[in-house]
């Protein structure tokens, strides 16, 4: 990745998260008694309450912001909506931990696993409703009713979206065979649906035209499917250097990403018993590991993978290369594609 797109991400969040970040304290207040743990899910307080300096990388207020702006539009208005798909994300991480048995998160205990699963659960839906209340304020700052409206709608629709892309998720842990159709499908709506919804928002702020809030939403959720697919690639093959987990992570944990669903596609009928009868294993490791990992190596897993991340990062940039909007404007998105597509953690 060219060094350029990496900077020019790194200062679209300097200029636009300390705000995103004010507006999301001011929100999660809201939470009353449950606003500690709030905090806390954050990354921005530890269990005494002391400020720590935690978090994500905010990528869909970023996305949403940007949107906005290079639609034309002022992106401190689109402040609300923005905050407002951070705390949505949240909430889907507190229930997906819990879901997923996960005990730590950014390197610290998850909500369940500290307060209990009812606590957490509790928490979560407390997070959900705070976004809706958050998303609702977007007339405050002079955007029309009617824009209002519709932008919350997008955001309502996007993330049952990604609710319904989680329950595919657990869905095909169960299942024995998932195509690559399939899983495109499920991360499509469980990463690209809030994506998709963050540039919709944003744009729709800006101009009020529907037309162009739907190139930019489509923008989005290739970029999501780019992302998605690209985490997948480093799940397997990232260098550890950067990513913190070994060579192999995915596949020795049996996570069915797209490496695994590809190798699953295209696996001899010679070579799929033994390949069958690893995966019934609780973790995949040794010879064994050893032997997927030359597997996908034959089959040519890693250049496939990475072509597809490629493919929908330049699929995003056409969605917006026939809209009216600066050159500037689709510069930066072909940065941010790019980042997107070949990041390397």
């Amino acid at each position: 990745m060219e060094a350029n797109a990496e900077q020019q991400i790194a200062e679209l969040a300097r200029r636009f998260l300390p705000d995103v970040e004010r507006s999301l304290r001011e929100a999660v207040e809201a939470g009353g008694e449950l606003a500690p743990m709030l905090r806390y899910h954050m990354g921005w307080e530890n269990l005494e309450g002391t400020p720590t300096r935690g978090g994500g990388k905010a990528l869909r207020p970023i996305l949403c912001l940007a949107a906005c702006e290079m639609s034309g539009g002022d992106w401190r208005d689109a402040l609300p909506a923005a905050a407002a798909l951070e705390l949505i994300h949240n909430f889907s991480l507190v229930h997906d931990d819990i879901q997923d048995g996960d005990e730590t998160r950014r390197g610290t205990p998850t909500l369940w696993h500290l307060w209990g699963v009812p606590t957490a659960l509790t928490a979560g839906n407390a997070m959900r409703v705070i976004a809706d209340h958050t998303a609702g304020a977007l007339t405050a700052g002079g955007t029309t009713p009617d824009v209002a409206q519709g932008t919350v709608a997008e955001l309502t629709r996007r993330y049952l979206e990604m609710i319904e892309g989680q329950y595919l998720d657990l869905s095909f842990e169960a299942a024995e065979r998932v195509s690559v159709d399939d899983y495109l499908d499920m991360i499509g709506r469980k990463t690209g649906a809030l994506l998709e919804s963050a540039m919709h928002m944003g744009a729709l702020v800006a101009t009020g035209d529907h037309a162009t809030a739907q190139g930019f939403g489509e923008c989005g959720m290739r970029l999501g499917l780019a992302f998605q697919v690209r985490d997948d690639w480093l799940g397997v093959w990232g260098d550890p250097a950067f990513t913190g987990k070994a060579v192999g992570a995915d596949i020795r944990r049996k996570k069915k990403s797209l490496p695994a669903v590809y190798l699953f596609d295209n696996v001899s009928d010679e070579e799929r018993p033994w390949l069958e009868e690893t995966y019934r294993a609780e973790e995949i490791e040794g010879e064994r590991l050893d032997g997927v990992m030359a597997m996908l190596e034959r089959l040519g897993g890693d250049v496939y993978v990475q072509r597809i991340a490629e493919e929908q990062a330049r699929q995003a940039v056409a969605a917006v290369d026939a809209l009216a909007i600066p050159e500037e404007s689709k510069q930066l998105l072909r940065a941010v594609a790019e980042f997107f597509a070949t990041r390397d953690m």
